[in-house]
């Protein structure tokens, strides 16, 4: 057979039929979600399996429409008419848009494509999607390259609104304008991106999950304190090894090989973990298997395994009494410490450089204290009594009888090393001295002291009364009963704490900033726009926030620091902050703080 030629006139934009060739859950959830939109679809499966759970699973979510009063049993009715399953290519000879969503191999996709090329209508437009292959590749197997995209879906389809519509430089401009109109029709967000591996969204997380990755081979952590921590640090759905389980660690391991193929990155090498699931046949949930052990194959019930860490804190080992609290510092962070350990109980001096500093951290505790009245979250009676057991003080030597002594000032090691030489001058014998440092070597702090087996790192999180994470940090040094304190004053304080090494970042920095520093260099590289990116990881990974609007918020000149100390700790040429970010704090651009960074803003 003669092949078509590319010359035919481009499908109108609402491109009625649409054929989807691989039933698989994305396969199966992109019909879904053309079917409920009004479109004619040919799904077509080898698997006869595949295709009655396709069916099926429209079936039962049409249903639960009905019966939530999103559909009728009319419009369900013609829904489930549209959508016609085949086990031959051949079917999709009427389609005017077919959507390839086979296995994430380049020769199973290739052999799609060719065959497709023959088969589908003049006029047609061709997508993959695959978010790891190069679609200029693929399109390079047809005679209509001009007419062959990507459109990356997210799973699962139904729920998620981004769509990532990748043209390459063969792509007309019709056919992307079609496709991203059809997009819009069904309600998701679409992206505009270039051709290559991962795109924006997967581009930005995978590099981010294998990391957590090695960061679990080393035994930096467990794998229970590494999903916490970015779950509770970050606000994120799910933590890195457990969305792992979730997507595929073969998935994961395909989609990282084509990344560094492409960039060379150390960071998109594949940890080696990755590589020694995917060959035992653990590839998580759909295994019953991977860096967690599920109820059953294809079950999201977790279940004791071997490597269930038993009771928190140290074993076998009692903490100290802790009666009384010392917070040094009187900014943001030392405010809301303060008020974490009053709402708590615990007596609390809380010092500053001078008695009319101390005297103004409080009054911002009990506004703070305030507004939890208002908000209902606190009685008259709970706040009254929390502001009565804090005692401003001008000088540290008010912490001669605290318990436990706990620094928040400047992130300046210096600084923190003259406050802690101070505090092993005034604090009692067995008293445990924490910092609440996010980046400085914590083992450099202590030995500011002559006794730095009592000190430990408390990495609290800002707002420290909202958020519920703490970083336990021990040092080489760390005796185990501090450890113990530390881990059992967390919980009386209602905190989650997850064990860390000291090294730089600890689990959440160490975790995040790689990723929002890869984030400015897709713009540096003129890849991708602000917006689409922070569009990206919000509608794609389920982000609270773009990498972005987190940068902003955090300060640009903040963020730099910890990347240099980052890249500074771990010698990895992938972890050298873009020149985008230092160009900006060069200029002053450092955020919402001073009213312009990535974006510009109002100034109050």
């Amino acid at each position: 057979m003669d092949r078509p030629s590319s010359s035919s006139p481009l499908p109108s934009l609402a491109l009625p039929t649409v054929a989807v060739i691989g039933l698989g859950t994305m396969g199966a959830g992109i019909a879904e979600v053309m079917a409920r939109a009004g479109h004619e679809v040919i799904g077509i499966d080898i698997s006869d399996t595949a295709a009655r759970t396709a069916v099926t699973a429209l079936d039962q979510s049409t249903a639960r429409a009905v019966e939530r009063g999103r559909l009728t049993e009319a419009e369900r009715a013609d829904t489930l008419a549209r959508f016609r399953t085949f086990p031959d290519l051949q079917a999709a000879a009427e389609a005017d848009l077919v959507i390839e969503v086979v296995n994430e191999q380049f020769e199973a996709k290739q052999a799609v494509f060719e065959a497709l090329d023959v088969i589908v209508k003049p006029d047609a437009i061709i997508a993959t999607g695959t978010n790891a292959l190069s679609v200029t590749r693929l399109a390079s197997h047809t005679s209509r390259p001009d007419r062959v995209l990507g459109l990356h879906f997210f799973a699962p389809a139904p729920a998620m609104k981004l769509v990532e519509v990748v043209s390459t430089v063969l792509t007309s401009p019709e056919a992307t304008a079609s496709v991203t109109a059809l997009v819009r029709a069904l309600g998701k967000e679409p992206v505009p991106v270039g051709d290559r591996p991962g795109f924006i969204a997967d581009g930005l997380l995978f590099g981010y999950l294998n990391q957590a990755a090695a960061m679990y081979e080393s035994k930096y952590a467990t794998r229970e304190d590494i999903d916490a921590a970015m779950r509770l640090g970050c606000g994120l759905p799910m933590g890195p090894l457990a969305l792992l389980d979730l997507i595929g660690i073969d998935t994961a391991q395909t989609v990282l090989e084509a990344m560094y193929e492409a960039s060379h990155d150390r960071l998109h090498a594949p940890a080696p973990i990755l590589g020694q699931l995917a060959a035992a046949g653990l590839s998580g949930r759909k295994s019953g298997r991977g860096f967690y052990t599920y109820e059953a194959p294809g079950s999201e019930v977790v279940v004791t395994d071997a490597s269930t860490p038993g009771t928190a804190g140290a074993a076998g080992v009692a903490g100290r009494d802790v009666r009384s609290v010392g917070v040094a510092g009187s900014g943001t962070m030392a405010t809301g410490i303060a008020e974490v350990f009053a709402k708590a109980g615990y007596d609390v001096v809380l010092a500053a450089r001078s008695q009319e500093k101390a005297d103004q951290a409080v009054a911002k505790l009990a506004k703070s204290l305030d507004r939890s009245v208002a908000k209902g979250r606190l009685t008259q009676e709970q706040r009254d009594a929390a502001v009565a057991r804090v005692t401003p003080a001008g000088s540290y030597d008010a912490f001669g009888d605290v318990d436990l002594a706990v620094e928040a000032v400047a992130e300046d090691l210096a600084v923190k090393q003259a406050l802690f030489a101070a505090l092993d001058e005034v604090c009692k014998p067995g008293a445990v001295l924490a910092t609440t440092t996010s980046s400085l070597p914590v083992i450099a702090i202590a030995r500011a002291t002559a006794r730095p087996r009592d000190v430990i790192g408390m990495h609290f999180f800002n707002p420290a009364p909202a958020m519920k994470l703490v970083e336990v940090v021990r040092t080489v040094l760390t005796s185990d009963d501090v450890h113990a304190t530390v881990r059992e004053v967390c919980t009386k304080v209602r905190k989650h704490a997850v064990d860390c090494g000291d090294r730089a970042g600890f689990i959440v920095n160490a975790l995040l900033f790689p990723y929002l520093n890869n984030a400015v260099k897709m713009v540096q590289e003129n890849y991708a726009t602000v917006a689409d990116i922070d569009t990206a990881m919000k509608l794609g990974g389920g982000y609270p926030m773009g990498p972005f609007e987190l940068l902003d918020v955090v300060g640009l000149d903040v963020s730099l620091a910890i990347e240099q100390v980052l890249h500074k700790e771990f010698r990895d040429p992938g972890l050298a902050p873009s020149p985008l970010l230092e160009h900006l704090v060069s200029a002053g651009c450092l955020g919402r703080k001073t009213g312009r960074g990535f974006r510009e803003y109002a100034r109050r």
